[in-house]
């Protein structure tokens, strides 16, 4: 990959793992822990496109309560779990490799910033509870666009505030959605694909894919 500036990470999914809030309660939950975290994510997801499509927006923290309330009764989890669920997903875990790689790349004097779908606040205290705050540059939230990935107006935050060009912006996802709207829109979109899924068919398709963060050093 030639001429990066910025590399810029999603969050949910791509730094920390989304499922590690169910997981830590699965003694609870049981056998089906996984499966209804799985839910809860996707529901979550839709929720932000339907969202932005109606133009009833709501923040990341509202959307993610209201996907938990769906997934809560179609698991026929009890709802006393509801606030210890939520109360996890602010201190959600990093993927192993996170803070070494990023240690790495910020030695070689990249700009280093998340672009999320999340609230300032809850990013702010993901990055703190797992020391890595003084690792990025900046923090993007989509709530200063006010709609959703993968709407354009997202991916001009780090435009806007680096004044760079967007094929100068190294641009990490594990969703394939997120990849192929930061590659419609410009960006060098990289796809960490952890679990070996299958791209969707989206108009673009990444020059290259990695199955953790650490590879990502020898690419760039």
């Amino acid at each position: 990959m030639k001429n990066i500036k910025a590399i810029i990470f999603d969050a949910y999914g791509t730094l920390f793992d989304v499922n590690s809030a169910a997981e830590k309660c699965k003694d609870k939950i049981g056998d089906k822990w996984e499966p209804f975290a799985n839910f809860w994510r996707t529901t979550q997801l839709e929720y932000t496109w339907l969202r932005s499509l109606m133009k009833r927006h709501k923040d990341f923290w509202q959307i993610t309560e209201d996907s938990l309330n769906k997934s809560m009764k179609v698991f026929n989890i009890n709802p006393s779990m509801k606030n210890e669920l939520l109360d996890l997903y602010k201190v959600l875990s990093p993927f192993r490799e996170v803070p070494d790689t990023l240690r790495a790349l910020k030695k070689k004097k990249f700009k280093l910033a998340i672009l999320s779908n999340g609230t300032p606040d809850l990013l702010s205290e993901l990055v703190k509870t797992n020391n890595i705050e003084n690792l990025f540059d900046d923090i993007f939230s989509i709530e200063e666009a006010g709609v959703y990935k993968p709407d354009s107006k997202v991916y001009d935050l780090p435009i806007n505030k680096y004044k760079i060009k967007s094929n100068e912006v190294a641009f990490l996802s594990a969703n394939t959605w997120d990849v192929s709207g930061g590659g419609n829109y410009g960006y060098q979109s990289i796809w960490v694909n952890r679990n070996n899924n299958i791209f969707d068919n989206l108009d673009y398709k990444p020059n290259n894919q990695i199955k953790n963060l650490s590879e990502l050093i020898s690419l760039i």
